[in-house]
């Protein structure tokens, strides 16, 4: 168990994965917790990074820094998320390991699963089959991290763990009109359609792949609770278990945005890997649930992107 005064370094705090643990850890009463903005530090660069933790020496990390984005963004950068998460995460967990950090979550995503994988898919189902070409580069990047914890824990006899998130909404998320993820994108549509009054919005593909999603307050709940009561070379699957359409999440956000007008789909466009649930009873055996109701997120995540600077930004 983390101590209460217990050094803790989140890395990537301004995200919506790193805040929501920061929100998470401040909620349960742990006062020592230590932040750097890219402008302070940028975990790109060895040097820096070694520099951090040679000096603060954290004995704990949770490692959610990381670029990320959608279907556009991963296929138009496909190098740039490689080297980005794949240096970003070396560095941190090195550096981490160097300097006698007690433990360190390492954050992933669904996404480095095969792309036809079994369903619900199993955290054993890693490396078993090819990848989706989507997002490959990310997946190749994440994994990497993942192993390279597992190796220092069978190496070094560290403490060092994975856990990976299915498909993430809710406060701090990324509205940027093309580089973002499926429900902040919608949200930002079906808000924008309803301001000005449009009477159609065209979505991508034919709204058939099924998705899990999962409100980030009980990612970070979960992080929280993985670091005091989990070990194990095996990641842990974070989810709701539960799947529902495109379609239906489309329409599911159109309501919550207030959006009345035609929803059509571009099925030449790309649909993405056709069903992605996670098994998550790895988590519930260990004692944790989700809490929060995808319709009841999503009326969240509205209310923060009314909030969000973003909006601005064309």
């Amino acid at each position: 168990m983390m101590d209460k005064n217990a050094k803790i370094y989140v890395a990537g705090h301004r995200g919506m994965v790193g805040s929501a643990i920061v929100r998470e850890l401040q909620r349960q009463g742990y006062n020592n917790i230590i932040t750097r903005t890219h402008k302070e530090l940028d975990l790109c660069r060895q040097e820096n990074v070694e520099k951090f933790f040679a000096e603060e020496k954290p004995e704990y990390v949770f490692l959610a820094a990381a670029k990320v984005g959608g279907i556009v963004a991963n296929q138009e950068a496909l190098a740039d998320f490689m080297w980005f998460n794949m240096t970003l995460e070396m560095n941190v967990i090195h550096s981490a390991w160097q300097n006698g950090c007690k433990k360190l979550e390492f954050l992933g995503s669904s996404c480095i699963y095969p792309r036809m994988a079994p369903q619900p898919m199993k955290e054993s189902c890693l490396l078993t089959s090819e990848l989706e070409k989507t997002n490959e580069a990310y997946a190749l990047a994440k994994i990497s991290g993942l192993k390279y914890c597992e190796f220092l824990n069978r190496q070094y006899g560290t403490d060092y763990i994975s856990v990976m998130p299915t498909n993430l909404y809710g406060p701090n998320d990324n509205y940027h009109p093309t580089h973002s993820h499926v429900v902040p994108a919608l949200i930002r549509r079906f808000h924008e359609a309803k301001v000005n009054g449009v009477e159609s919005v065209t979505c991508w593909g034919d709204g058939s792949p099924l998705r899990e999603f999962l409100y980030v307050d009980d990612l970070a709940n979960l992080c929280v609770f993985l670091m005091n009561h989990y070990s194990g070379n095996e990641t842990v699957n974070a989810g709701t278990g539960k799947e529902l359409t495109i379609k239906e999440l489309t329409e599911l956000v159109a309501k919550v945005v207030g959006y009345t007008g035609k929803i059509e789909w571009d099925a030449s466009k790309p649909n993405g890997t056709p069903r992605k649930l996670l098994d998550v009873s790895k988590a519930t055996n260990l004692g944790w649930t989700y809490k929060t109701e995808l319709e009841d997120g999503l009326r969240l995540s509205y209310e923060d992107f009314l909030n969000n600077p973003m909006r601005a930004e064309r």
